[in-house]
């Protein structure tokens, strides 16, 4: 044996004995723990340059200061491309004939002259339709006025304007038809244009007649006080009755009591019925 060669070991036990080591099982590699990795992100596609200049364009994003400048440019280009026709066009008379710019001065002037004539001929045609309107809206005044002052003698429509009021009572009963016929003649003659006594519309052919206890006119019976309602110019007709000798004188005669009264309005309401000739008819 050699001396070099080293006892076996011992170990103390609880008892103080020794025995020999128990062989010791071997130890397995300890496995890494599994790390908590994060799966892999899928890569974003890829757009195209067709996508971006797409989405660049649409929708529209436009301000007001582009909206601008936009309508200066097209007004621009429109003014361009006037000028450049209006040149296009002066080049191609420039470089026309002389027989060639005759012939279009000469249509020009036809062209104005046509236009001329024309413009004449509606304005004759306006003047003439102007005219007769005119005339047909004059004729038909006058005749509605012609129609109108008819009525007014005729009695068939009222009447109102300054005028008198006459008023005649006869408490004895003295007064005579023919006493107021000349009181109506001299109203007349004064200028009278509408009468009215105690609502009877007097006319031209009107009559006066006797009645017992009155006067009839036109056949209709009227008892005092009579009262005139006269129509005509106020100071010509209170005048044409107080003369000397005249319409009042005489009746106060006869002891009646005449007032005259001047009114500023003077209204003649009682109407006669349009009489149709028999047998005179218009020759017109």
């Amino acid at each position: 044996m050699s001396t070099n060669d080293t006892p076996p070991e011992r170990s103390e036990g609880s008892g103080g004995s020794e025995r020999p080591d128990a062989p010791t099982p071997p130890v397995p590699p300890a496995q890494p723990e599994p790390s908590a990795q994060p799966e892999p992100a899928q890569p974003e596609p890829q757009e195209t340059g067709r996508q971006r200049l797409a989405a660049g364009l649409w929708p529209p994003r436009v301000s007001r200061a582009q909206l601008i400048v936009a309508l200066l440019l097209f007004v621009l280009g429109l003014g361009l491309a006037i000028q450049v026709r209006s040149n296009s066009d002066s080049s191609a008379l420039r470089g026309a004939r002389q027989e060639d710019l005759v012939r279009i001065l000469d249509e020009l002037d036809g062209r104005t002259k046509r236009l001329e004539d024309e413009k004449q001929r509606l304005e004759d045609q306006r003047k003439e339709l102007e005219s007769s309107s005119n005339q047909a809206e004059e004729a038909r005044k006058q005749t509605v006025e012609k129609e109108r002052q008819l009525g007014i003698l005729a009695g068939t429509v009222a009447a109102q304007g300054p005028g008198i009021t006459l008023k005649i009572a006869d408490p004895k009963g003295q007064v005579r038809s023919d006493q107021l016929l000349d009181t109506l003649q001299e109203l007349r003659a004064a200028g009278a244009e509408a009468i009215q006594i105690n609502g009877v519309r007097v006319v031209a052919g009107s009559y006066f007649s006797d009645e017992n206890g009155g006067v009839g006119i036109d056949g209709k019976k009227i008892t005092q006080p009579y009262e005139f309602r006269v129509i005509g110019k106020p100071q010509d007709l209170e005048p044409a009755l107080n003369i000397p000798g005249g319409v009042v004188q005489t009746l106060e005669k006869e002891q009646a009591t005449v007032a005259v009264t001047r009114s500023a309005k003077i209204v003649v309401d009682a109407l006669r019925a349009a009489k149709q000739p028999d047998y005179a008819r218009s020759s017109s």
